[in-house]
């Protein structure tokens, strides 16, 4: 520990963290900055003391509790010199009966949290170390994993009391957990509202529910403890997902009452209506994995999520607000909130209703073989008990997951002779959870494992049978493999890419910036992943000059490889049930497999993903030795269309040209092939494919060569600027084509975001992009490199 923070006090902002109490104190640099990460590291091995003054006055109240929603996380509380209890789970709340220990007047609160290292470090030895991806012990504590570091993260390991702390004075009874679960018969919907109470007065009590005009009513005995109330609610409007319908959600009230009427507790939230079935049914492909909600099949079009930033204090619902806002702009509707970060805010599966989108949510498990022995056999138990019930309410809610790639690291990843036959979490993944949410909330499917086969009897991660991940891509392979594979349902694939040259100037005080200046080296977590991401722009692109044409290319072929993925994924709507990319956001600036940078600017890929996202997609696919155009339709409307296709020159000649009647039925897709004329070019050097539908979808390409083999001309065009009303219109009329024509204003102003981006034009053609910003931007620097970019820039440079 430095000098000047040893056994200096710190005031506290709770909730909150020791990082964050630091930084405001002005003690430690900013860990999100250049390497300062490594300068903060010995926060996580030290202990750490929050100790606080209230005045509390004695009341008639029966109990008296001190209620800790969430502690970070070895933690012992002492209340007026005398033990209250002891915890060691992030992921869980606790209450102590403190009524006894109060005194009337001034009260002294202290809670000191134990080194996380030490403690995990602890549990390692005494059970015997298991295998994990990273070289650290986040698997030997109920602590949020990537604190530990990951391969888009950065080593904070934090402690604090990360959740309100407070006291709850109540007599005779209060109302322990209300647990409603929502189900459809016909169009009926029905509730049943499972209450717990918590009694300190061995009386009658009655509770009472009502949502929606209907009321239940229920006596709970002397003695007991639970009841259940069933409300049927006459054809109610219905919860949907975004595109498929509203979002009708319906309050719902619980109270708990004396012998004598009076109320004693109370219980509200907003309910959805809906149903929610997983087909796993074998077919003649294999084993599907096919998510219906209210008797409708919805392709998932999904973004995995992880934890918005290291210090959860500092996500408020405005950001998650924003990140949301940004998912359902790029045509998302799921998000699966990864296995190695939290269980989210109420705010987040708030929002998530609110907006219609779907939450696929992991167990806590994430790239390890975890121990199965005291107490963490307990702490997973009682964790998924109540992360169960405080989440059954939310309609977005549709799918648990018992894990993230531990049942595949154990098949694959060398752990079997490593564990010598010790525990690896197999009983959670096969037992334990299923079994808490068989009982507690069996209105949700649990799948045991991301990736998983549905039996133990095949590969976990075969991509015939369930869900699979997709990683030889970005760690081996070219990204025209996604083409080889069929899957039955996609879970994670993700290809990397830098964040916003501005989210990196603000980071990074590298000069010059070079893709392995030091500030970069160190905001690239990943294993090779430089290596990595000079293959992929060997494979396809035009060398790159600078660091400003690396930052381009990159950044493109992150878009395009995604792109590729999902257009082709989705090309087989018929065998593949959706696709999950990895992933929307980061938590800190990095180079990462994000849409969105760490500080919230969307990358090219966010635009990629709108367009392969989009509800109607034009598509040309590879199929029998030709190609095909492929159109989906994810819409509750028949698609029909006249689609026009054009071999054209890069000089916007045209070779050949059909045109084929499109008649997409809803929710589903067709496959048109194409004709030799139209699929051969005379010289793919100089050629390309265009295929357009007039509005109803926007117009898919396809280039019979990569770009490093395009005989390119120059790249030139002719560019107006005008303003409008809060930013700029920026006007691109091509006088050659534009491969890629990307816009990049956050270069002249941190503040700046553009409409769209990649975007390709023949000679002749023009397009707006619409610039948002605080300020204007210099006109004549909007139009030129390296702001406007396209690929065919480079041969011209």
């Amino acid at each position: 520990m430095p000098e000047e923070v040893a056994g200096r006090p710190v005031p506290a902002t709770v909730p909150g963290c020791v990082h964050t109490d630091l930084l405001d104190a002005g003690l430690i640099p900013d860990p999100y900055l250049d390497d300062n990460e490594r300068a903060v590291a010995w926060i996580g091995r030290t202990d750490w003391v929050y100790q606080s003054t209230f005045v509390h006055r004695a009341g008639d109240d029966e109990r008296v509790d001190l209620v800790c929603a969430g502690l970070d996380t070895v933690a012992t509380l002492t209340l007026n010199g005398v033990e209250v209890g002891r915890t060691a789970n992030m992921h869980r709340g606790y209450r102590f009966d403190v009524r006894a220990l109060l005194r009337d007047g001034n009260n002294d609160l202290v809670v000191t949290f134990d080194s996380a290292y030490r403690y995990a470090e602890a549990q390692q030895e005494r059970l015997g170390d298991r295998p994990n991806a990273y070289p650290e012990p986040f698997h030997f504590i109920r602590k949020m994993a990537c604190n530990f570091g990951w391969d888009w993260g950065p080593t904070l390991v934090t402690a604090g009391i990360w959740q309100e702390i407070s006291l709850h004075a109540w007599s005779t009874a209060r109302l322990a957990t209300v647990r409603p679960l929502v189900t459809m018969d016909g169009r009926d919907g029905r509730v049943e509202v499972h209450v717990e109470v918590e009694r300190v007065a061995d009386v009658p009590l009655t509770v009472r529910a009502a949502v929606a005009g209907a009321r239940a009513e229920v006596v709970v005995p002397a003695g007991q403890r639970t009841a259940v109330l069933t409300l049927t609610v006459r054809e109610p409007a219905l919860w949907w997902p975004r595109g498929y319908g509203e979002q009708a959600r319906h309050p719902i009230e619980v109270t708990v009452h004396a012998p004598d009427g009076d109320t004693l507790d109370s219980w509200s939230h907003r309910i959805g209506f809906r149903s929610v079935r997983l087909d796993t049914t074998p077919d003649e492909h294999g084993t599907p994995f096919a998510l219906s909600v209210n008797d409708v099949p919805v392709f998932v079009r999904g973004v995995n999520w992880i934890p918005d930033d290291v210090f959860p204090t500092r996500i408020t619902r405005a950001r998650l607000a924003e990140r949301f806002d940004q998912a359902v702009a790029a045509n998302v509707n799921l998000l699966r909130v990864w296995g190695g970060g939290r269980y989210e805010s109420a705010d987040f599966y708030d929002l998530a209703d609110e907006r219609g989108l779907l939450v696929q949510q992991d167990f806590l498990f994430a790239c390890a073989a975890y121990p199965e022995e005291e107490p963490f056999g307990t702490e997973v138990a009682a964790e998924a008990a109540e992360q169960v019930t405080r989440l059954a309410p939310y309609p977005s809610l549709v799918l648990w997951t018992g894990n993230n790639e531990n049942i595949w690291g154990w098949h694959d990843w060398d752990w079997q002779q490593a564990l010598a036959g010790r525990t690896w979490g197999r009983g959670y993944y096969l037992d334990v959870l299923p079994r808490i949410v068989g009982e507690l909330d069996p209105t949700r499917p649990y799948w045991p494992g991301s990736p998983w086969s549905g039996t133990e009897a095949i590969h976990p991660n075969d991509p015939a049978h369930g869900t699979t991940h997709i990683w030889d891509v970005w760690n081996t392979d070219d990204y025209t493999r996604y083409r080889e594979y069929v899957p039955r349902f996609v879970a994670e694939f993700g290809y990397q890419a830098p964040p916003a040259y501005a989210t990196l100037r603000r980071a990074l005080s590298d000069e010059p910036l070079a893709h392995d200046s030091p500030g970069m080296a160190h905001h690239q977590k990943a294993a090779g992943g430089d290596a990595k991401l000079q293959r992929g722009l060997d494979a396809h692109l035009p060398a790159p000059a600078d660091f400003d044409d690396w930052h381009y290319l990159t950044q493109l072929n992150q878009a395009r490889a995604i792109q590729l993925g999902v257009e082709h994924f989705r090309s087989h709507r018929d065998v593949c049930a959706g696709t999950i990319v990895w992933q929307l956001n980061d938590c800190w600036p990095v180079t990462s497999w994000s849409a969105v940078d760490g500080d919230g600017r969307r990358k090219p890929l966010w635009y990629a993903l709108r367009h392969a996202y989009a509800d109607r997609l034009l598509t040309v696919q590879p199929r029998d030795g030709g190609l095909a155009l492929v159109a989906v339709n994810e819409t509750a409307e028949a698609w029909t269309a006249t689609a026009a296709v054009t071999r054209f020159t890069l000089t916007g000649e045209p070779r050949a040209k059909t045109s084929v009647d499109l008649d997409v039925p809803a929710y589903s897709s067709v496959v048109l092939a194409l004709a030799t004329d139209l699929a051969r070019p005379d010289d793919a050097r100089r050629e390309l494919l265009v295929a357009e539908a007039g509005g109803t979808a926007e117009r898919a390409l396809w280039f019979f060569a990569e770009d490093r083999e395009v005989d390119w001309p120059a790249a030139a065009w002719d560019a107006t600027v005008e303003p409008v009303d809060g930013g700029q219109r920026v006007r691109v009329t091509a006088r050659t084509v534009l491969r890629d024509l990307t816009l990049f204003p956050d270069r002249l102003d941190a503040s700046a975001e553009v409409d769209k981006a990649l975007v390709t034009l023949l000679p002749g053609e023009s397009t707006t992009f619409t610039v948002r910003a605080d300020a204007a931007l210099d006109q004549a620097a909007l139009v030129a490199r390296p702001v406007l970019r396209c690929v065919n820039d480079l041969t011209s440079s």
